[in-house]
Formats: structure tokens, C-alpha cells, sequence
């Protein structure tokens, strides 16, 4: 795709991803696809702001050639020193050998640890400035948004923010690089909601820090590493994170995720009984089978409604794997203060429950009610599971 220009002489010189299969090699989108923007800022002194994987030279350079030879780059802003956007850093020097690259003192320590550079680093502060000409870049100190040498850059002429992986998001643009292009900005939401629950959430005190830094600064565009450039609603993109970032100390919104795994179906059936329970009271319900849906689409449910429902048959005295590894996740992304229920059956020994306990304990989950069944559910125990998912979703609706 060709370069884009955001306001005069501010450049989109992104990548559109459609052939990558795991983000971060964790996280799926196969189905969605993602950007690498990147900037160009055509002044006296031209800056790169972030640069791109390194398998993705070819397009990256071509954009840059439309609007200047690459030799005639004096700046590298390093936002962000994950490899999907320091990757090409070691070329670009090779093409442009005067280029200065600019970061945060941990930036300058990772140079080296990365890529073996210690020459022409220049090391910018909280605040610090940098001229280019007719425009001037600030830069912001964002530590561990996501990395603990994260900044942003400020392009203080057309007030553009740009933000690294705050306020960013999956999903390949589609033409589009700008909000009000998009015609379908349920899908970039959505596609935002995961990548924060997937990426940043870990660092949500991070990210009110950083919304609070910046309240004073005018910012006409948002232009972040992954995701839309937002200049329409700017304040709608940071809306949304400063609400997600905040259930990281809430319990959330009122509504069930409802997670289960079934060997045989007999606990598939039983979640369905529940199901039955949970919507008779109105309540929204995501129903998720934790053997076949990779985590990374369950997390965003989890992070954002209240209540939580498992269904898992008790497999070798202990929870039923595919279970254990999503809970597992929920523990490392510190999802936290959630209402618990827990259904499921076991053939000689229950053990389930027990593991259950252990591993949501320190995520101070509340288990409010249980069903448990030895084999097969009855008739008897799937109108009992009726009873339990309606009586559940009152008490995440109305307080327990």
C-alpha cells in the first residue's frame, strides 16, 4: 500500500499484515490480520517514529522512497523496542549510516543487547525535545506500556500523538488507515478490547498513568503501532482503554462468562442446562469451550464482565487440562475480584473443585454457588443446572 499522508509532511509508511499467524507468537490472527505503523516526518531533519519487522523490508523501504531517499533520514525514534518494531533497524542504518537513533535510556541499554549498537544513540527524558526544522518532537516516558522502555512521541505542529502500543489494536486496516474510514468499527473495537487483554492489561496502572500524564496535551490525532489512526473520535479510543484499564480493580460489568470443557458431551450438556438458567434472568452470557477456543478470546470476556461461570469434568483427580491451561492464563493476566460458579461431573473421585480453589485463591475470585454430579447428569440434575445458572446470574446481576 502506498505511503498515506496524516497532515502535511507526517507520512504513514505502515505495514498491513495478512499472512502472520500469531502475534507475539502467542496470540491468533490468521483471521484478522494486524498493522506495523509506521512514521515519516518530511522536515529540514526527517525522523523514522518506529520502524518494522524485518521480514517486511521490501514494502517498508518503497514507501519510504516515495517521499524521500532512504540515505537522507537523520532520526530513528525508538518508541518501543519489541522486534515488530525495531526489526529493520540494523538495514536501515546499512542504507542510511548517519541515521541517530533516538529512545529512552533503556532503550539505549537494549541497542545493544539487541542488535550490538552502541554509536550515534541519542538518550531523550520526560519532556526532552527534539527539532526537526519547522516542527518540534516531546517525548513522553511511558514505562512498561508495555516494556519498561516505552515512550511516546508528540508531534507538537498538528498535535499528533504517537502513542506505540497504547491505543492500539488487532485487525488489518482494510484501505482505511483512519477512523472515519472504517465501516466497521464494531470489528476494530472488539479487535482493540483483545489486544489490550492479550498485551497491555498486565500494565493497566500503567496505562491510567499515562492517560493522566497526558490530559494536558492537545492531541488533534492518535496514531499508535497497531490499529486505526484516530483523528475523528480521538476521545473515543481513549474512552475505551482508560474503562479497561480500570477493570483491572473492578469487578466489572454485570453479565456470565460461561466456560466449559466436555470429554464425551456430558458436561456440554449440562452447560447448556445452565445456559437455559442464565438467560431466562436477561443477563448477557458468552459461552466459550475451553478446548477449542484458543484463550486469547476468552480473556476479554473475562476481563470485562462479572461473573464467572466453569463447567469441567474432573479428569485424573484433577481439573480437566484444557480447563486448568485457560485458568492458568487468567492467573498470569491477574484477573482479578470475579464472581465464581462451578458445574461438573466426575466417574469414581472428585478433585475438580479442589484444583479450581487453588488457582483462582490468589485471584480473589468468590465462588458463590457449585453443582456437582457423579456420572452422567441426570434429568433431575440438569433442571437442578437450570436452577443453579438462573440463580447465579441474579446474584451477579442483583449482588449476592
Amino acid at each position: 500500500m502506498p505511503a498515506v499522508e496524516i497532515k502535511p509532511g507526517v507520512y504513514w509508511i505502515g505495514i498491513i499484515d495478512r499472512t502472520t499467524d500469531l502475534f507475539e507468537g502467542i496470540w491468533p490472527i490468521s483471521d484478522t490480520g494486524v498493522t506495523y505503523n509506521a512514521y515519516l516526518i518530511d522536515d529540514e531533519k526527517k525522523a523514522l517514529i518506529d520502524l518494522a519487522k524485518s521480514n517486511k523490508g521490501d514494502e517498508f523501504f518503497a514507501q519510504i522512497e516515495e517521499i524521500t531517499e532512504i540515505d537522507r533520514v537523520d532520526y530513528i525514534i525508538i518508541n518501543h523496542m519489541e522486534p515488530d518494531h525495531s526489526g529493520l533497524i540494523k538495514i536501515v542504518r546499512r542504507l542510511a549510516p548517519g541515521v541517530k537513533i533516538v529512545g529512552s535510556r533503556k532503550t539505549q541499554e537494549m541497542l545493544e543487547k539487541f542488535f550490538g549498537i552502541t554509536e550515534n544513540v541519542i538518550v531523550v527524558g520526560d519532556g526532552d525535545t527534539l527539532s526537526l526544522g519547522k516542527r518540534e518532537l516531546r517525548f513522553f516516558s511511558t514505562p512498561f506500556l508495555h516494556w519498561p522502555e516505552t515512550i511516546m512521541t508528540y508531534e507538537a505542529t498538528h498535535r499528533i500523538l504517537f502513542s506505540c502500543d497504547a491505543f492500539g489494536g488487532y485487525g488489518a486496516v482494510r484501505g482505511g488507515i483512519f477512523d472515519d474510514e472504517s465501516r466497521d468499527s464494531v470489528f476494530y473495537e472488539r479487535e482493540a478490547l483483545r489486544y489490550y487483554v492479550n498485551i497491555v492489561a498486565n500494565f493497566s496502572a500503567r496505562v491510567l498513568s499515562a492517560i493522566s500524564k497526558l490530559q494536558g496535551v492537545a492531541v488533534d490525532v492518535i496514531a499508535p503501532s497497531h490499529g486505526l489512526i484516530w483523528r475523528k473520535n480521538v476521545s473515543r479510543i481513549v474512552e475505551l482503554y482508560k474503562r479497561w484499564a480500570e477493570y483491572a480493580s473492578e469487578p466489572g460489568e454485570p453479565g456470565v462468562t460461561l466456560i466449559y470443557a466436555s470429554m464425551y458431551g456430558s458436561t456440554e450438556m449440562t452447560m447448556n442446562a445452565v445456559a437455559r438458567g442464565v438467560s431466562r434472568t436477561g443477563s448477557p452470557v458468552a459461552i466459550f469451550d475451553a478446548a477449542r477456543t484458543h484463550v486469547s478470546y476468552i480473556l476479554p470476556s473475562l476481563w470485562t464482565m462479572r461473573g464467572v461461570i466453569i463447567g469441567a469434568p474432573t479428569y485424573e483427580v484433577s481439573l480437566f487440562p484444557p480447563m486448568a491451561e485457560v485458568l492458568h492464563m487468567v492467573s498470569r493476566k491477574r484477573i482479578h475480584n470475579k464472581l465464581a460458579a462451578y458445574f461438573g461431573g466426575h466417574g469414581w473421585s472428585g478433585g475438580a473443585l479442589r484444583e479450581l480453589q487453588r488457582i483462582i485463591e490468589p485471584l480473589k475470585w468468590r465462588i458463590l454457588d457449585t453443582l456437582e454430579y457423579v456420572g452422567s447428569p441426570k434429568s433431575s440434575d440438569l433442571r437442578a443446572a437450570e436452577s443453579f445458572g438462573e440463580r447465579f446470574a441474579r446474584q451477579v446481576t442483583e449482588g449476592p
